[in-house]
């Protein structure tokens, strides 16, 4: 038995103590741990949920942005000062990796114990190559390229991602502009989407709105959940054809035989 668990369902800069930035937690059922993407806020979020850094044997990064990287010095540094603890596994493309500890990490984390450390002192880092697949207790992953930032010159690498437990397909967008072209073919495939969604009075260009998402096909929205959305309140995603808004501290079972047609069976 596998559970996706949303550590929280908000947008980056989501306030107070009723939600927190859409990090996911994958439970394996070995009781394994897969973060999907480690926010700046992720300890409160983690103790939420009883959790804590000595929980995570695993981490997914999708992008740079801080609200999906901002608390692996959290987690890098409590574990390798605590002595009883392994370093995390990092995932995340290559070239997120190489950004990674030179442009976001070292900063604050370079310097210990009179030297000058890397990545690899706080992390088992692995870069996912030009297949786009890894794998994790025993799943197989694609990392999936979405379109988050556009700078016009260069696109800021970000991923999703897409995975199959026994044979029931899930699709993760993570942050991404909403582009049917591209991502067409996922969400027909999948069986369950979980889908960033923007409901921002004015659209910021970067995430997938509401009033896009409105306008996709009845039988992608009947399998997709939507969550990375602004505080405040929410249309009704029910009454427009999807299977909700995801809360904080939502857990989805994915055994195929467990979920229902629009995943009713959620555990909260």
């Amino acid at each position: 038995m596998t559970k996706l668990l949303f550590l929280g369902s908000g947008c980056a800069f989501t306030v107070g103590t009723d939600n927190y930035q859409s990090n996911m937690l994958l439970i394996g059922d070995n009781r394994k741990k897969l973060l999907i993407d480690c926010g700046s806020d992720i300890r409160y979020s983690l103790y939420r949920e009883n959790l804590s850094y000595l929980d995570i044997t695993d981490i997914y990064i999708s992008h740079i942005h801080a609200d999906h990287i901002g608390g692996l010095e959290y987690i890098g540094f409590s574990s390798k000062f605590n002595p009883g603890c392994e370093k995390p596994r990092l995932y995340t493309d290559k070239e997120i990796m190489d950004n990674l500890w030179n442009h976001s990490l070292s900063g604050g984390m370079k310097y210990i114990e009179n030297r000058i450390a890397t990545l690899e002192d706080f992390f088992q880092p692995v870069k996912i190559d030009e297949d786009k697949v890894f794998f994790w207790n025993n799943i197989q992953f694609q990392s999936i390229k979405v379109i988050h930032v556009n700078s016009g010159s260069v696109v800021i690498p970000s991923y999703g991602l897409f995975f199959a437990i026994n044979g029931f397909k899930v699709f993760i967008t993570t942050d991404t502009q909403m582009h049917w072209n591209s991502l067409g073919k996922y969400y027909l495939q999948a069986d369950i989407i979980f889908q960033d969604c923007e409901t921002a009075k004015f659209p910021s260009g970067v995430h997938a709105h509401y009033q896009e998402l409105l306008k996709l096909p009845v039988s992608v929205k009947n399998k997709m959940w939507l969550y990375h959305y602004q505080p405040g309140k929410l249309p009704n995603a029910k009454r427009d054809g999807f299977c909700g808004f995801v809360e904080r501290g939502q857990e989805f079972d994915l055994s195929p035989s467990i979920l229902t047609k629009n995943n009713l069976s959620t555990i909260n």
